[in-house]
Formats: C-alpha cells, structure tokens, sequence
C-alpha cells in the first residue's frame, strides 16, 4: 500500500505551488520546458539555430540515397522531434529583429565583399591587382532638412532669414550633435518634395542599372571600342549595398572592379583605376531616368545627387586607397543594420493605413511612408507596388546586391559552413525530401533560454577571435 500522505506533504506541495505562482510567467514557462523529457534534444536544436529569436518550425523528412545503388544512407524524420517539429534559422539580417541571425549574416557579408576584393571563395588572388573603386553615390536634394554639426559649426546659418512660402524659417542657427532629433528633418514639410523622394528610391535600382551601362559605354569609347565589342574585352563587376541617411534618403556605397571578359580570373586589358574613375564619375553625372507622367504629380526626372566620392583601392600593404578589409566591413555593418538604426522606416511590411502610426519613426519617415500609400493607391504607378514597400520609404529590393561575376553567393557559403559542420558530407548521394511549413517564433521561456544561448555562443566565438589575434592568425 502507498505510503500516507502527511499533513507536511500536503504543505510542502502546496508551498511549492505558492512558490511556482509567485514567479512571472516567462519563468514558469522556462520551467516547463526545462522539466520535459525531450529537453536536452530541444535545447540542440536551439543551439544549432545559434539560438535564432524567431526560428521557423517545420515538419516533414528526408530520405538521403547513395546516387549509384539506391541504398538508403540517412533517414530522418520530425515525429521524432520534441512538439514533431525541426527548428531552422529565420535568417532574418536585422539586429533589431534577430541579433542571432543579424550576426552570421553580416560575417557572411563581409566574406563575400572581401572575397570580391582580395581573393578566395574561388576568386583567384590576383584580382586585387583589377582597378577598383570604392564609390558612393547620394540622393539628390529634396529640400533642406537640419544637419549634424561638426567642428561646433551651426546648422544652416543664414544672414537675412526670410521665412519660406509656409511662413517658416529658411535656416537654422543651432548646433546640432548627431544624437539630436531634429537632424534629418526638414526644415519646412510642407516644401519638401516628399513625392519626388519616393519616387526617386522606387526607381533607384533602374538609376543603378544605367549607370553601369554608361560606365560600359564610357570606357568603351574611351578605348576606341564599339560599344557592342565591350563584353569582348572587359566586364564591369560590382558589389552596392543601399545605406539609408539621416535625411531616410538612400545612398549607395559600392565596389566596383574592372575584369577581363571571363572574370575575375581573367586580367583586364586596361590596368589603370583612373581610366575607371573618370568613367564612373561621368556616368554617375549624365544618367537620368524619367518617371511616367501621372495627372496627379506630373513628370518627374531622377539623377543621382551633386556628392559623388572615388575612391582607389590599394592592392597590397603600403599602397594608397582603401584598405580591402576596411570596405568589406563598412558594408557588412549597413548591410545589416535595422530600420531604427538607418530611419529605414520599419522591419516588417504596412497592411494597413492606420500601421503607419504606430510605427516609432520620426515624422519625417511616417509622412514619407503616407505619400508611398497615397502614389500607390494611383494606377499609373500600380507597377511600383509603393504600398508593398512602404516601409523601406518606397525603395525596392535589396540592401546588397551584386553582379554575378564579383564573387561567391550567400548560398554558396551556407553550402561552405554546412559542409564544414558535417552536413554535407556524403558524395553522389539523392535527397528525397517533404516539408511543410508549421509555425514560427519562441514561447516567453523558450524565448529567454535562446537569448542564453545565443549570448554564450557569442562570447565563444569573441573569446576564440582573442586568442587567434594573440596567435597572429587573425586580424
């Protein structure tokens, strides 16, 4: 027969319930996780996500056969799984949306810029002996909006400060430090052009597009070259990535490379940067692209802004320019910052009208996304898709891009870090697989244990870096 339960059981049980409600509700959940039997295999799972904020749930298998015999090698399926379930990354770049993510997305950034830059992931060495530039190209101005000072400089001091149509003033005496809100604001809404603004980020990409065509025809006539033999002798590679000023107009800072016709394998024929300096620099002042006429805003024509900067980049130690690595991670860190961070406007895309107030952005921003929904409630600008891309202000696709010459691609190195990891270590092998899609996120608990364990392998990966600094195996 069970032993009796004592009046001093029935206390400790029930102090031990008092106990459980005294705690808050995240440490409740953590609690049960902790105490479920399949624990330890969820919490591998977590730490292979690298303890991703939002990992996305799946369910399904897959089945690997040896490609020759048929014979099954790996089976794997999720009703094995803690909830029958398998947690993969979200992949998300935003720090402010998934630090976890955010982190091994700009370390793969900065990989694939340097490797265009410097060599390896199958780019030879020598490519950093290819003219490159590092250029970046600006907004044009919209109206004048309060700037940063430097030096203790004023704002945008005026000697006979008429007010503007709207009765408000033309300059500013103040000294702004880059912490002050007002900087990036205008000066007068009401003058600012925000239609022309939007506008000029949907068609950003197309600006881009014909300002490499005309460094190509630049270079080309400069040569001698018909403009058509240009792919013959030489190919132009880039790597842009689209970084969002104070003012939430984009600039693009980019690395641009003169190759030989096969690639960065192939030397080009013309081994000076300054012969693709001028180029650049007169392609970025002569390309314009008009915008379809609309009854309501007119015609507008779009060009980059009067601030255009080149830069050499030096080939090997000693030289001047740029250094290789400096670049690669002055991308990676744009690449990856988030809307708060950049006056992007949001992480996540608008649904509705009324999303735009509660996003916490400036008003500048907020008005900026309005104007993106109004131009986009209006057919001739129906190609556009403003509403879609409200919240990045009307600018569409993505923060990096690069032409296929320049370098490896993200999944070539997911493929890499897999293949290190032991995923991928079966040669002439098939995979039959079946997934779907079940969910996404963390419980308040689980939430909490991930951001433990994402700290941890965080401070691993800074503690490794130290000691191979100490080694000299690492910059």
């Amino acid at each position: 027969m069970p032993a009796e339960i004592t009046s001093a059981d029935r206390r400790a049980v029930l102090d031990r319930a008092a106990r459980l409600r005294q705690l808050s509700e995240i440490d409740r959940d953590a609690i049960r996780l902790a105490q479920d039997p399949q624990f330890s295999r969820w919490l591998e799972q977590i730490t292979a996500t690298g303890g991703c904020a939002h990992p996305v749930h799946l369910a399904g298998s897959t089945t690997t056969r040896d490609a020759t015999t048929g014979e099954i090698l790996r089976h794997y399926d999720t009703r094995d799984e803690p909830g029958e379930r398998l947690l993969v990354r979200c992949r998300n770049r935003r720090a402010a949306v998934c630090a976890p993510c955010y982190r091994l997305h700009a370390g793969d950034t900065f990989h694939l810029v340097r490797a265009g830059l410097s060599g390896g992931k199958n780019v030879p060495d020598d490519v950093r002996e290819h003219p490159r530039l590092f250029v970046t190209l600006t907004a044009p101005s919209f109206g004048p909006v309060h700037r940063a000072s430097t030096a203790g400089e004023r704002c945008r001091p005026r000697r006979r400060q008429a007010p503007c149509a709207h009765e408000r003033p033309t300059g500013c005496s103040s000294v702004h430090n880059p912490a002050d809100s007002l900087v990036g604001q205008p000066l007068c809404a009401d003058c600012y052009d925000y239609v022309a603004h939007v506008l000029w980020h949907a068609h950003a990409g197309q600006l881009w597009d014909r300002f490499t065509r005309a460094v190509r025809r630049r270079l080309a006539v400069a040569v001698g070259l018909p403009q058509s033999h240009f792919p013959e002798y030489a190919r132009l590679s880039f790597a842009k990535v689209a970084e969002y000023q104070k003012r939430a107009a984009v600039h693009v800072h980019a690395v641009v490379r003169l190759d030989g016709p096969a690639g960065p394998a192939d030397p080009p024929p013309w081994d000076t940067a300054d012969r693709l300096s001028v180029a650049v620099q007169a392609a970025a002042r002569s390309v314009v692209v008009r915008t379809l006429y609309s009854p309501a805003v007119g015609e507008h024509g779009l060009r980059w802004g009067r601030q255009i900067d080149v830069r050499p980049l030096r080939a090997r130690p000693g030289h001047d320019g740029l250094s290789d690595d400096a670049v690669a991670a002055y991308v990676a860190k744009y690449v990856t910052k988030g809307a708060s961070e950049t006056a992007a406007g949001a992480d996540r895309r608008l649904t509705a009208w009324d999303d735009i107030d509660a996003v916490p952005a400036p008003p500048h921003v907020r008005t900026l996304m309005r104007t993106c929904w109004r131009l986009g409630g209006l057919a001739e600008f129906e190609p556009l898709r403003l509403r879609s891309w409200a919240h990045t202000l009307g600018f569409r696709g993505h923060i990096l891009t690069k032409s296929r010459a320049y370098s490896a691609t993200y999944a070539a190195l997911r493929a890499e870090r897999a293949a290190y990891e032991g995923h991928d270590d079966v040669p002439s092998v098939v995979t039959d697989a079946s997934w779907r899609y079940v969910g996404s996120g963390l419980s308040a608990g689980a939430a909490l244990i991930a951001a433990g364990v994402a700290d941890d392998l965080a401070l691993n990966r800074e503690i490794a870096r130290d000691v191979l600094r100490k080694r000299g195996e690492c910059l």
